[in-house]
């Protein structure tokens, strides 16, 4: 869906490229997320997609479309685009942020009306209270859903995430994270996102590119590269607690066996990852848990043992991937 061919981007008097021949295959329906440290020419290579900013050489394909040959203005209508800032228009009804692009494309009234209360909708923001208010009127975490509802308002294919999160607050955001990418994926949209993140990365993304200096440093799953990262630079900058890390890609339902967990053992959901799971059993003092599905029915039960197993069974296999 998204193919970057050799893409570099050079600025005058700057002696080494922002972006060095990066090479990236997006497919369609993917979450990529470009991370790395400041700097590494994360921004630069996302602001390159919908030619915010042009390379100096290499070539970029949307849909097998060169993005060189087509007009600007044209290309940015087609793909979404939110940033740390939002950048809703002060002056203007959240209606008529949500309504900006379709608005641009000629869609009749009815059909844009229509469009913006179904966006609002989607990502949780009631239309009759939210329609008429402005972006002063808003918590920072409205003002990101707004952002989002705007950028999926013309449904394109394909949208640019840039640190989409970092200007929340941090206990608003890992709940926004959580719904926006359950709305992604249900969308099916081709995404990338920056973000200096490790976690955000790992919980939003079906591929890391690893960025240094402008170089493309490794490519790859979260769980491949937690489990192989390529060099010393990539097992550093992943951290120390890599392992705990992966374990937050595995749910306690996923891992739990058929045996019921001791009488007196802690309760667990079934969607709390394996990571949070460790934590629960080792504040309670426990070697088991009892894993619960939405209604509080028995799923079975998970062990520190099969934790233990769990991240053992994946190591093999992303080392055989």
């Amino acid at each position: 869906m998204i193919r970057l061919e050799g893409v570099t981007k050079r600025y005058p008097g700057v002696s080494r490229p922002a972006v060095d021949h990066l090479d990236l295959d997006i497919p369609e329906g993917t979450i990529c997320v470009l991370i790395g440290p400041s700097g590494c020419g994360k921004t630069t290579s996302m602001r390159m997609v919908n030619r915010l900013i042009e390379p100096t050489a290499g070539r970029i394909l949307v849909a097998g479309e060169d993005v060189s040959g087509t007009d600007p203005v044209r290309l940015r209508r087609t793909i979404g685009y939110v940033i740390q800032q939002v950048g809703l228009f002060p002056h203007m009804s959240v209606a008529e942020n949500v309504a900006t692009v379709p608005a641009l494309l000629g869609w009749p009234k009815p059909r844009i009306a229509a469009r913006v209360e179904e966006m609002l909708t989607l990502v949780g923001l009631e239309p009759r209270e939210f329609l008429r208010r402005f972006p002063g009127e808003l918590s920072g975490g409205q003002r990101q859903r707004v952002g989002v509802a705007r950028a999926l308002a013309a449904d394109p294919p394909v949208m640019l995430m840039d640190e989409p999160f970092g200007a929340v607050d941090p206990i608003v955001r890992e709940r926004l994270q959580s719904e926006f990418l359950a709305i992604l994926r249900r969308l099916r949209k081709t995404i990338i996102l920056v973000t200096h993140d490790i976690d955000e990365a790992i919980r939003m993304g079906d591929r890391l590119a690893l960025m240094k200096d402008g170089l493309l440093m490794q490519y790859d799953t979260p769980d491949r590269i937690l489990a192989t990262p390529r060099d010393a630079f990539v097992a550093e900058f992943l951290g120390i607690d890599r392992g705990l890390k992966r374990l937050a890609l595995v749910t306690a339902g996923e891992a739990a066996g058929p045996s019921p967990a001791p009488a007196g053992s802690p309760r667990i959901a079934s969607v709390t990852t394996l990571r949070d799971a460790l934590s629960i059993l080792l504040t309670e003092g426990a070697d088991a848990a009892a894993v619960v599905d939405a209604d509080g029915a028995s799923l079975g039960s998970l062990t520190l043992g099969a934790i233990r197993h769990r991240l053992a069974a994946r190591a093999d296999q992303s080392g055989a991937g």
